[in-house]
């Protein structure tokens, strides 16, 4: 006989614990100097836990290490503006900086492409990774990086970032220095690919939607549109959420 009274009923295990996300960048190279614009990607080792096989833009996480960089110039002030609204942690600029030097670290180590202006006397670091950088007399410039999307990975995944993703025109890589092949690699072949062509490979869903705002502000004729409105994706419950910062 069932029972009386109030009863528990046990929940199946969440696949992973809940994750607080991890601040992140992501930058995407516009080579436009073809008839046909393309944009640099990669694939991602099947063997990481997030987003395995995928075909996405260079980028990581934020090192303490990219908050302590001085970049030869900064945002533009609409930029640092936007970048700042709704900011974890409370609005700081140097956070803000320290989001776009991360991708620009991380486009190195993964595509060894340097972003910046050659400089005689760069700075020194004791991060491992921007010792290598300013190894080749380049330093990170900030001016024309353009924020073009922010995206906060869906809870219950094995991983969760709160990315933002930022756009650079090709013309700013200061220098190429070559692949830095070693087994920690995260992105194998790496291809200036055209847009039709990028969405025709395995690519995550928030991948899609950013190269169809960066396919947008192509058509428009400008890259870099400080008034054009930077969407901030999250799920809300179980609603996908679209915010204009």
């Amino acid at each position: 006989m069932p029972a009386s009274g109030p009863q528990t009923v046990r929940r199946p295990p969440l696949p992973f614990k809940p994750l607080r996300p991890q601040n992140a960048a992501t930058l995407i190279l516009v080579d436009r100097s073809g008839a046909t614009p393309k944009v640099l990607m990669g694939r991602r080792h099947r063997a990481h836990r997030f987003l395995p096989g995928k075909f996405v833009f260079p980028g990581g996480r934020v090192d303490p290490a990219d908050s302590r960089i001085r970049p030869a110039s900064d945002f533009t002030p609409e930029t640092m503006r936007r970048l700042l609204v709704k900011m974890r942690g409370g609005a700081r600029p140097n956070a803000a900086r320290a989001l776009a030097l991360a991708a620009i670290r991380e486009t190195f180590e993964e595509a060894g492409l340097l972003i910046g202006r050659q400089h005689p006397a760069p700075p020194r670091s004791r991060s491992p990774s921007w010792h290598r950088f300013f190894a080749h007399g380049v330093v990170p410039d900030l001016e024309d990086v353009v924020f073009v999307a922010r995206a906060i990975t869906p809870p219950r995944r094995a991983r969760r970032f709160d990315a933002r993703f930022f756009a650079l025109d090709a013309s700013a890589i200061a220098t190429d220095a070559g692949r830095i092949e070693t087994p920690a690699d995260e992105l194998l072949e790496l291809a200036w690919l055209t847009f039709d062509e990028a969405r025709t490979i395995e690519i995550p869903n928030i991948t899609r939607i950013v190269l169809y705002e960066i396919e947008q502000r192509l058509a428009e004729g400008r890259l870099a549109a400080p008034e054009r409105p930077v969407p901030f994706f999250y799920m809300r419950g179980r609603t996908f959420t679209r915010e204009i910062l």
